[in-house]
């Protein structure tokens, strides 16, 4: 018997005032039975740092075809997609040729670095795509904030980026691993 999708609500409110984007998001998260706490947050928090009405969340743990969120403009092209994790390199290069921005965030301490170790030679010169990590100890503070109905707050200011329930506060570090040039920045 194959297991089913485990379903979040999230009330998310974002006050992005580095992009002057202030909105409350009504989210619900299908988790995958292979997915953890963890990861389904990054996913969150990838939503929250890229949040407008068009973003949505795909079905990438399980189709390869898509991404973790993407947005699509109204003719159905990609703006933008969006992996979590430690994607496959060749479907990495596949994306970039489908999407105008491809963003990929990266975790898992030591094991993210080996992964881009491996794949920066042939990535790296891509000009679409922006790498970002985020270390080990944020993303595990990240699932700990994990609850089947949440009520998160989503903060940037001056670059620095804070997500809280009522209980608990992470400051989220997001390093930028590769972003061609004239772009920097999550």
């Amino acid at each position: 018997m194959a297991l089913k999708s485990t379903i979040f609500k999230a009330a998310l409110q974002i006050a992005n005032m580095d992009q002057h984007y202030y909105q409350d998001h009504a989210l619900t998260i299908a988790r995958h039975p292979s997915e953890t706490d963890e990861r389904m947050m990054v996913r969150l928090l990838a939503f929250a740092l890229h949040a407008n009405d068009a973003l949505n969340f795909g079905n990438g743990i399980i189709n390869d075809d898509e991404p973790d969120l993407w947005h699509k403009d109204l003719t159905g092209a990609i703006k933008t997609w969006i992996d979590v994790g430690l994607p496959d390199e060749k479907m990495v290069r596949k994306a970039c040729g489908r999407a105008n921005h491809v963003i990929i965030y990266s975790y898992g301490g030591r094991t993210a670095d080996m992964w881009w170790d491996q794949a920066s030679g042939r990535l790296a010169k891509i000009k679409n795509l922006d790498v970002y990590n985020i270390p080990l100890e944020t993303t595990r503070a990240l699932g700990k904030l994990a609850e089947r109905n949440m009520q998160l707050n989503f903060t940037l200011q001056e670059g620095h980026i804070w997500l809280a329930n009522q209980h608990d506060s992470v400051e989220v570090a997001v390093t930028t691993v590769n972003a061609p040039p004239n772009k920097t920045g999550a």
